[in-house]
């Protein structure tokens, strides 16, 4: 029995909590231990530009804003559990990560 820890992050919470609710899914059927999804604080990437690219004119600016949701799953299983996991449908605005301790 190993552990392992599934990291991941995108764009879309909704599509993060779908993957994460497929996981706690597959933990119950299988009856293995499982901590989270726990959330991490979320980055925001801002950019600020101006309206106008000539410069004439007020100054009026946009405001332009990312943000990065992030989730940890720790996974107390066997190694059928993580091929279950590793089957699981990511759609393409999630990045996932896997890591066995």
């Amino acid at each position: 029995m190993g552990k392992a820890r599934i990291k991941l992050i995108g764009k879309n919470p909704d599509e993060l909590e779908e993957v994460c609710k497929e996981i706690k899914e597959i933990t119950k059927t299988t009856g293995v231990e499982l901590h989270g999804p726990i959330p991490l604080p979320t980055k925001r990437l801002r950019i600020n530009t101006r309206k106008t690219p000539c410069g004439d004119g007020s100054d009026t600016y946009e405001i332009w804003e990312m943000r990065i949701h992030k989730r940890i799953m720790d996974v107390a299983g066997d190694e059928r559990t993580l091929r279950q996991i590793m089957r699981v449908r990511v759609p393409d605005g999630v990045h996932i990560e896997i890591s066995l301790e």
